[in-house]
């Protein structure tokens, strides 16, 4: 709510003493002198809201009870919060209330109010409730959230089965930009819990938000300074369980460059031809490589009217995996790496500075900057036992060995910068504005390559054979700026006890563009075994000036690959919310014109130079309807159009070569989905602080884009609209449960013993169909279909998915708190299969790869010592299970299906321990 910004609310519990503190419902709640009040539900919780900053006096008044009047200063912006346990004896004393005044978004009684009365299903989690379970950033914060998950393969978060690309972030209600340009949205991880007011998730469409999504939203609301000031400083270290294990612990392998990236800030000004000699090949060892996370917060409120909040860390964290690579083509094995190996470092450092400031009661500014540079270092390898196997190499009877090693850095650097404002322009009328600035430096400006074939059991080494850039040296820059903004009129022309009547107007605006440069340099030598390295150990040793002088080793140069993206977004929309008794309705539009160009400079597109235009202008209507049964139970049904657009790296031909050698390229000709939205959803709330929730939604999406094996090119993938459409239906259910309760002492403070459930369930029915595409005088052009398959599940959609969390806390003098979390998403479709023939496509193809489902276990455990010291010991990752992905593969020279895993690997244990002093 607009007005909820210049305006404050006072709130609470109130507790019935005579009955051993159990939720007092129908009490009244009066601002002493004024009609204005309300009364408490079936959960004992009250808000009075929409209340000018001042001092007041509550009287609270229940027949047959002690009435009680309570001193209370309401603060724009912020909730006000008075439990008040009522007693039928006299004289009660004052200091049995509690009252504390915190931010409105950082309550967990003002969160659960705006749940309860919401029109949207959203759901929201705060920084209070954070803070008590140990989560300690955004993106474990939406795992606690119903229908959501987390991949530990990916890294993705999935909202009801659903990921990366169909759904959108935003911070303080304004898109932020992606830290890895594979993906559409911010890594949430890298937002600790310190700089979080609350996460919430907006399941259903609104149509105030951008059109772009079909899973939902998440929002990220940063904190502003509670109280006259703060001072908090912390430490965590731990270590990674692979890591520290035999061989790796004193040995952990970092690329050359990384000597040139102190705290993770790279430089080194040398063109990438220049790197070639004058920078090492060989790997590096840093020993002892233990996680840290040093983390500052100070705060201080001037005067009554500005507050600045500054918080600042640094972490640096290490892991370690070795498993299978393989891949299959035409249902043949391809390439075989079985000691598929690798070493990652990465460090963040991030700061946030939030300032707010109030020209008067009815006037606020608030500024939010957010500045992270993270410098993550990988190393891949493999072949190194001597059973690696790369197709068409070398011929078997030479007992030549293949292996590959490559070396990456990757230094992202992201500014955000926003301006908000809220003006109350009258007691029906208020206006609030943002606007921002992105930008994102994203480059990986120094990779490094090789590949060489061994004796395993000798000491032969010679450059790999096949094509002129098996050792190289490249870098690739991306620099994304972003201006957005939003206006926002908010009329209420009826405010009554029964009825209401709003209507919210705006614009939106974002205009994104993205520079995109790749540079590869190649060294081959003159004919095979001129130069030959002393072992794989020591490639480096031959890439000597003196080598190039001779002509014995040669540069391999390529023009660079460019792209330069746009992507203009102009939105106009009217929201019209309608309260009747029980009923509440609302209905909006919105016109949303979406312009998406890239023009490109590539070296595997025919005629090289060429530009993709795409426009897409459409209505989008939105339906919520929410019928309350009475205080507890509640029925909502959201009906909604929305639409998926194409990312810039999926339409720029350009194609990026993994570490394993897998190439993705983008498709010119790629299409915006169009999606279709329906929820429904029934809530009841047993008591206070509980909820029991079941939800059913259904989804059907247009022209879905897919990650496809691409037809003719071994381990290449890229983008299509590989079917008409897509069907998911889900069934989504939740239980927060308090399974004991610790009592209130005879002050009204909770002491003793509490356990608290959350358990949530997601089952989904997804599929799609395999197009075949023929022209207008249908002539066949290709198909996606294959072995006879017409249909099937969407790319990255879990048929199940399970998120528990069970909270034991100790309330007292010295607090503690232990949390079990579990997370659970069944087998998902990582690539969509694909015919390589498309004249044999029930022989000639190379099926979809599955990632398995696994579980992943987190515990913490938090102790509080006095008013100061915070212990914290967590475990993420427990069981560490081992990550696969598979692919059903079938021989034509024995037409048997196996089920072959391509991909596997394990992420270790991360135990760590922190200590957090407040001043």
């Amino acid at each position: 709510m607009v007005s909820a910004q210049n305006t404050g609310s006072i709130a609470g519990v109130l507790t019935d003493q005579e009955m051993n503190g159990e939720p007092l419902p129908f009490a009244n709640i009066l601002i002493k002198g004024t009609t204005t009040g309300t009364t408490s539900d079936f959960d004992g919780l009250y808000e009075i809201d929409g209340l000018d900053p001042g001092d007041y006096t509550v009287v609270f008044s229940f027949l047959g009870y002690e009435t009680v009047e309570i001193p209370a200063t309401v603060e724009a912006g912020k909730v006000t919060q008075i439990n008040v346990p009522m007693s039928a004896n006299e004289g009660m004393a004052l200091d049995e209330v509690v009252v504390t005044t915190v931010s409105r978004k950082d309550s967990e009684v003002a969160l659960l109010l705006d749940q309860k009365s919401a029109i949207l299903i959203r759901e929201s989690i705060g920084s209070q409730q954070l803070g008590r379970i140990g989560v300690s950033d955004a993106a474990t914060a939406t795992t606690k959230i119903s229908g959501v998950t987390a991949s530990e393969a990916s890294g993705d978060i999935f909202i009801r089965g659903l990921g990366d690309r169909y759904l959108s972030t935003t911070l303080n209600g304004l898109p932020v930009p992606s830290d890895d340009v594979d993906r559409k949205n911010i890594d949430l991880g890298l937002f600790p819990t310190r700089v979080i007011q609350n996460v919430s998730i907006g399941k259903t469409y609104s149509v105030q938000s951008s059109a772009d999504q079909a899973s939902g939203t998440v929002n990220i609301t940063s904190r502003e300074l509670v109280g006259s000031n703060e001072l908090t400083i912390g430490l965590r270290g731990g270590a990674n369980t692979n890591v520290i294990q035999d061989g790796v612990f004193d040995n952990f392998k970092l690329s050359p460059a990384s000597a040139k990236a102190p705290l993770g800030y790279y430089s080194f000004n040398r063109s990438v031809q220049q790197l070639i000699t004058q920078q090492g090949w060989n790997t590096r060892t840093e020993e002892a490589p233990m996680d840290y996370v040093l983390n500052l917060v100070a705060g201080k409120k001037f005067g009554d009217r500005l507050s600045v909040l500054l918080t600042g860390s640094q972490s640096r964290s290490y892991d370690y995996g070795q498993g299978l690579f393989r891949q299959f083509r035409s249902n043949f094995i391809d390439d075989t790496l079985t000691d598929a190996t690798r070493w990652r470092k990465r460090e963040v450092t991030s700061g946030l500075l939030d300032m707010v400031y109030f020209i008067n009661e009815n006037h606020k500014l608030k500024s939010s900057s957010i500045f992270l540079n993270t410098f993550t270092e990988e190393i891949f390898e493999g072949g190194r036992n001597g059973e690696g196997f790369i197709f068409e190499e070398t011929d078997p009877a030479e007992g030549l060995g293949q292996f590959v090693r490559d070396q990456n850095i990757k230094q992202t650097q992201i500014l955000i910068s926003q301006l908000l404002g809220t003006h109350r322009l009258g007691q029906k009328n208020s206006l609030q504005w943002a606007l921002g600035f992105n930008n994102v430096n994203a480059d990986e400006p120094n990779r490094i390559r090789n590949e060489v074939n061994f004796d395993p059991d000798g000491s032969f080494v010679q450059l790999g054979r096949t094509g002129g850039f098996q050792q190289r040296k490249s870098s690739q820059e991306i620099q994304d700026r972003e201006y957005n903004g939003y206006l926002k009129d908010v009329m209420d022309i009826i405010q009554e006890e029964d009825k209401s009547f709003r209507i919210e107007v705006g614009v939106n605006y974002r205009n994104k563009e993205r520079d995109f440069e790749s540079v590869f340099v190649g060294v081959e030598e003159q004919s095979v075994n001129t130069v030959n390295p002393p072992s794989i150990d020591n490639i480096g040793a031959i890439f000597q000036p003196d080598n190039f002088t001779s002509g014995r080793l040669q540069y391999n140069l390529l023009q660079p690959d460019l792209y330069n993206g746009k992507l203009e977004s102009m939105a106009g929309f009217a929201d019209f919310n309608v309260g009747l008794n029980k009923w509440n309705f609302n209905a909006g539009l919105r016109f949303q014109r979406d312009e998406i160009n890239v023009g490109f400079d590539v070296g595997n597109f025919p005629g090289r130079v060429g530009e993709t235009n795409k426009e897409y202008s459409n209505l989008y209507p939105s339906l919520n309807v929410r019928y309350s049964i009475d205080d507890r139970n509640a029925l909502r049904l959201a009906m909604s159009r929305t639409i998926t657009l194409p990312e810039f790296k999926e339409i720029a031909p350009f194609e990026y070569v993994s570490q394993v050698g897998q190439v993705t390229r983008g498709n010119p000709d790629l299409e915006a989905s169009r999606d279709l939205n329906y929820d429904l959803k029934w809530e009841y709330f047993p008591s206070a602080g509980e909820l029991i929730s079941l939800a059913a939604f259904y989804k059907e999406i247009s022209d879905p884009i897919n990650r496809v094996q691409d037809r003719g090119s071994a381990g290449v993938f890229s983008y299509f609209n590989s079917g008409e459409k897509a069907e998911v239906i889900g069934i989504e259910a939740e239980a927060k449960v308090d399974l004991i309760t610790a009592p209130e002492n005879e002050e009204g403070l909770r002491e003793g013993s509490g356990l608290g459930l959350v358990f949530n369930a997601t089952r989904m029915w997804h599929e799609q169909d395999l197009k075949e595409v023929r022209d207008e005088e249908g002539n066949f052009i290709r198909t996606f279909r294959y072995k006879g398959l017409t249909e099937t599940g969407l790319q990255g959609a879990s048929d199940w998915i399970f998120n528990a969390s069970l909270n034991y806390s100790l309330e007292g003098a010295n607090p503690f708190n232990a949390t079990l979390t579990a997370n659970y998403a069944s087998d998902k479709i990582f690539s969509l299969g694909a015919p390589e023939i498309q004249s044999q496509s029930d022989t000639f193809y190379n099926d979809a790869i599955v990632e398995k489902g696994f579980v992943v276990l987190d515990a913490v455990l938090i102790q509080e010592l006095g008013e100061h010291w915070r212990i914290r010991l967590m475990g993420r990752n427990l069981l560490t299970p081992t990550i696969e992905r598979t692919q059903l593969v079938r021989p034509s020279t024995t037409n048997i299906e196996t089920e072959e895993v391509v991909r596997s690997y394990t992420s270790g244990a991360q135990i760590s321990l922190g200590l957090n002093y407040t001043f």
